[in-house]
């Protein structure tokens, strides 16, 4: 069961391949969100990361993790389409068991604190329930820089 399809995420995210690293969040609440990265062979960074032994780049599993709390953030604010999540810390980042084509990524972030514009979130990476990855992550709200009119000529 999916809540959110990638074009459902792209309304709260800005990132686009090959950057945005989930597939479908499957629960999300004002405290907690769960999104799933299915990774594939074809993904880009395995052509260098290893190419003989492809493993999962750990600031990737990292960065899925906070495109879920961004989501998560983004969801509850009632002008988000004038606001991004910016991530300003990563802590006790751990990593368990290398992740690999064929793994299914469960992305789980529970917020621990949220003040107005800041957003602290703990959270897992699962692959068949065995935690790959973990980590506290603090996210800043931030307002979307203003387009430029496009010049004259």
């Amino acid at each position: 069961m999916s809540i959110m399809d990638v074009p459902t995420i792209q309304m709260y995210l800005p990132h686009r391949y090959p950057m945005l690293l989930v597939d479908r969040i499957v629960e999300i609440s004002p405290e907690r969100i769960v999104g799933i990265k299915n990774v594939t062979r074809n993904e880009w960074f395995f052509d260098g990361h290893f190419p003989d032994i492809p493993v999962m780049p750990g600031v990737l599993i990292v960065e899925a993790m906070a495109q879920c709390a961004g989501t998560l953030v983004l969801k509850y604010v009632p002008d988000r389409e004038k606001k991004m999540v910016l991530l300003i810390s990563i802590k006790e980042a751990k990593f368990r068991r290398q992740v690999i084509p064929g793994d299914q990524l469960r992305l789980e972030m529970l917020v621990i604190k949220r003040k107005e514009t800041l957003a602290i979130m703990g959270g897992k990476a699962t692959v068949d329930g065995v935690v790959v990855a973990e980590a506290e992550l603090m996210c800043k709200l931030a307002d979307k820089p203003e387009k430029e009119p496009p010049a004259a000529s």
